[in-house]
């Protein structure tokens, strides 16, 4: 994995070295801090340009195109709510996916396979272990946004999300999030409902660079990625880890993200 990510700068691979416990220490602080950590071009750039000159051709050949109107929630049956509330605005997403069985033997697998990643990201996150995601769509997605396409405004399923930038757009395509915008106790309808309109002072934007491991909490972080503006296409990988083993997606909700369960 040495000619793939660099880890001379980050030591994940060598956990009991003073360097990798000041790296876990500065990702743990930030993360409690602010909900979100980054470690800036972690893949070096050979790598990336094989891994765009892998993807860019399944893209075009098998990629799904994701189109759909949706809520902050991507779901239409929130307890409590009438359907008209402005939390539950309707908001579009387009972009084009990669599945897990799709990226077999490629660069973006090589990484979400190598198991010091997961144990870094425990530790980080103080979790006894995290494992890849059984799912064999779900496991593992690159998502690619062409001129004009977003991901909208959402919640994640999952209590942090996992994401590696593999090609920027021209212009565009920027992280905004905003944290703790909820909590497991509190869903602050109305705190969703200022977001959505574009009233929350507290939106954070973050153009996120090359090669860029960015992890953050997204069930109670709203987070989107803005239109993409320019020819190039925003290509990003989305690595998912749980703190059990076996966990898969629904049937529905692979239909929902990929068109087919299988």
């Amino acid at each position: 994995m040495n000619d793939v990510l660099d880890l001379e700068r980050y030591p994940i691979g060598s956990p009991e070295s003073v360097n990798a416990v000041r790296l876990a220490n500065r990702c743990r602080e930030e993360f409690a801090a602010h909900g979100v950590f980054n470690l800036d071009g972690i893949v070096t750039p050979t790598v990336l340009a094989r891994a765009v000159s892998e993807l860019e051709p399944l893209i075009d050949r098998v990629g799904y195109r994701h189109a759909r109107r949706h809520n902050i929630y991507f779901d239409n049956d929130i307890p409590g709510l009438e359907p008209d509330h402005p939390s539950l605005a309707q908001v579009e997403t387009v972009n084009h996916t990669l599945c897990g069985d799709q990226l077999v033997g490629t660069v973006v697998e090589q990484i979400y396979e190598w198991a010091p990643l997961a144990a870094f990201l425990a530790r980080v996150l103080g979790k006894p272990a995290l494992y890849p995601m059984a799912d064999p769509l779900a496991r593992v997605n690159v998502l690619a946004y062409g001129p004009g396409e977003a991901l909208n405004w959402h919640f994640d399923r999952a209590q942090f999300s996992t994401t590696l930038l593999i090609q920027p757009a021209e212009s565009g395509g920027e992280f905004e999030y905003r944290s703790r915008l909820r909590s497991d106790t509190d869903p602050n309808y109305e705190g969703v409902a200022r977001l959505l309109r574009g009233q929350d002072s507290e939106v954070c934007v973050h153009a996120l660079g090359s090669g860029t491991l960015n992890v953050f909490a997204g069930k109670n972080t709203a987070h989107r990625i803005t239109p993409v503006l320019g020819g190039r296409r925003r290509i990003i990988a989305v690595l998912s880890y749980y703190d059990r083993p076996g966990v898969t997606f629904s049937d529905a909700e692979r239909i929902g993200f990929y068109g087919r369960a299988a």
